[in-house]
């Protein structure tokens, strides 16, 4: 787009519909800093994998109460013509960031400016309690406003359906183009305060109860009595819940750790609140030494992502990665559900295409079947509504979230938090740790190590950036990875698998929605993805590569050498 089409964007901004105050700062941006003119217009804010995301400001490409406003007003007209004889209702939380309450006042307000019954939040909220309460409170539609891990900058926008899932296809596009259809002056700001109800601890004491039940595993109080636990909220809204949750589950010997337990959007004590990152659980992990924990959980701002560490073979804490952290607690329920006599063939897991291929072995082996999505919890929500003859029993994906059964529609920090214990402590009472028993999994089905690697490419140059990188890796595909032949190649794109480990080339159709993502798989089972992040400017590459692992004592020695073989594809590919 030209700097003249974004001048003109930007000076449409200074008609009255926009309060004095943004059409200040929208001069002062046209006066003096052409640069943040352009990155605030050049372009409209869009949905990615977990909503909308952005930076918060003045601009059609920032979050502010007018891009909320009008997105706001887009779903009341989609919602008023698919439920054209119904009383509509909304319900709408928040997380810890900077605005968030204000925006969460503005989307109340439009609701019910266009005659919508509204259920806010007084306080923040984790945003699988918001999943829960699109449900129980009966509503058409939920919204939570929250960025996730990004940084304080940030803030954000998810839309949930009747079922408690994110919006789909092809709901999500046809509320974009109804978004894209309005124009600023259209949104109706004027609250009808009588619409507006306040939710304090009803939906509290519901989710509560309906995580307990579902996170509890007939684990023994002694058991519990036994696990020594460290938590921390990294600032957000998880402080609410999860030690509730914890507390009504039996387990009494849970520390906090204080520094981290006031709700913050500016993050004072952590460089990013991503669990993700071990740093980031410095002051969890210290706490844990200080006191000999047996396990430490750190939830992310809006309380829907987990990371848990315990201890390792040498007795020390150590930080699990987001595959290996689904790989127990989905052997567990696996677990649980063989020995209730459950498991009937009618049953599955869910997960996504840049996950771990070993939850894949693990599942069937149970006889259960395994279905994978793309990247963010509302395609595995979309499972569960498309598959109402299956049980869904859990699933996860790398990036540190799980899902317990399917009384939440998407991934739950509260209730895996709660799960992890009962796992922690049952192992416990048997003599073993999590972590040996993890790699107990790895000696049944392989040894698999994966690690992502994220690219940063910030503003219009970092996105063209991206573009170009997808398109060589298209236009010039890979035809061996470190010395292995690529046999396949997935172009979610073009919805096409490409096979060459036959004689000749066969190509399939890929019955999954499209996406700009690519995966290659080698002769020896090494799995590259590439894909552009839907909520971050950033290109992620995802490796995963196996091994057998005859005795756990050589778990070090077979993760080397597979560590070493990552490190030969980073290289390979230009990485590193």
């Amino acid at each position: 787009m030209s700097y003249y089409d974004v001048k003109s964007r930007a000076e449409s901004w200074l008609n009255p519909e926009f309060d004095n105050e943004t059409q200040s700062t929208v001069k002062d941006l046209l006066e003096k800093n052409q640069d943040e003119l352009k990155e605030s217009f050049y372009k409209d804010l869009e949905f990615g994998t977990g909503g909308m995301r952005g930076i918060m400001g003045v601009g059609t490409n920032r979050i502010n109460k007018y891009t909320l406003g009008k997105n706001t007003q887009g779903l009341s007209n989609y919602l008023k013509r698919q439920f054209p004889d119904e009383d509509l209702k909304a319900v709408i939380a928040y997380d810890c960031r900077r605005n968030s309450k204000e925006l969460a006042k503005v989307v109340a307000d439009v609701f019910s400016a266009n005659g919508i019954k509204v259920f806010l939040f007084s306080e923040l909220r984790p945003t699988p309690e918001l999943s829960f309460s699109v449900k129980h409170l009966d509503c058409h539609c939920g919204i939570v406003l929250t960025a996730s891990h990004n940084p304080p900058e940030y803030n954000g926008y998810k839309v949930y359906w009747q079922d408690g899932g994110q919006l789909v296809p092809p709901q999500d596009q046809e509320i974009v183009e109804e978004i894209g259809s309005l124009k600023y002056s259209e949104v109706k700001f004027e609250a009808n305060e009588d619409l507006i109800e306040l939710v304090d601890t009803k939906v509290d004491e519901a989710f509560v109860e309906a995580s307990v039940n579902n996170g509890s595993f007939d684990t023994s109080q002694e058991a519990k009595d036994n696990l020594k636990i460290v938590f921390t909220s990294l600032h957000g809204t998880a402080i609410k819940l999860n030690p509730k949750v914890l507390e009504a589950a039996g387990y009494k010997n849970v520390h906090i750790v204080q520094e981290q337990a006031e709700p913050d959007g500016n993050f004072p004590t952590v460089e990013s609140p991503n669990p993700e990152e071990p740093e980031a659980l410095k002051m969890a992990l210290e706490k844990a030494k200080e006191i000999d924990a047996d396990i430490v959980i750190g939830t992310d701002p809006d309380g829907d992502r987990l990371g848990v560490a315990v201890k390792n073979i040498q007795g020390e804490l150590e930080l699990l990665n987001g595959n290996q952290t689904m790989l127990v607690m989905t052997w567990f329920l696996l677990e649980q559900w063989k020995k209730q006599g459950k498991i009937n063939g009618r049953q599955f897991v869910g997960s996504t295409i840049v996950s771990t291929p070993m939850l894949r072995v693990m599942t069937e082996d149970y006889g259960v079947e395994y279905k994978e999505g793309l990247t963010g919890f509302k395609w595995i929500a979309k499972m569960i509504k498309d598959n109402p003859g299956l049980d869904y029993i859990g699933g996860g994906e790398e990036s540190f979230g799980f899902m317990v059964g399917d009384f939440v529609r998407d991934k739950d920090a509260t209730t895996s938090t709660l799960l992890a214990c009962e796992i922690a402590a049952q192992m416990k009472a048997k003599g073993i740790s999590l972590y040996e028993k993890l790699l107990e999994l790895y000696q049944e089905f392989g040894l698999y190590k994966e690690e992502l690697i994220s690219l940063v490419k910030k503003g219009i140059d970092g996105a063209e950036q991206i573009k170009n990188m997808m398109a060589n890796l298209r236009d010039n595909p890979l035809t061996e990875i470190d010395g292995e032949k690529v046999v396949l190649v997935e172009d979610y794109a073009s919805s096409k698998a490409f096979h060459y480990d036959l004689t000749e080339a066969k190509i399939e159709t890929l019955d999954i929605p499209k996406s700009n993502v690519l995966i290659y798989y080698t002769e020896n089972g090494t799995k590259v993805a590439a894909r552009p992040s839907g909520t971050e400017p950033k290109i992620k590459f995802y490796i995963s590569v196996n091994a057998p692992l005859d005795d756990t004592a050589n778990y070090e020695e077979v993760k080397q050498q597979l560590s070493d073989k990552i490190a030969g594809i980073k290289s390979d590919l230009k990485l590193d």
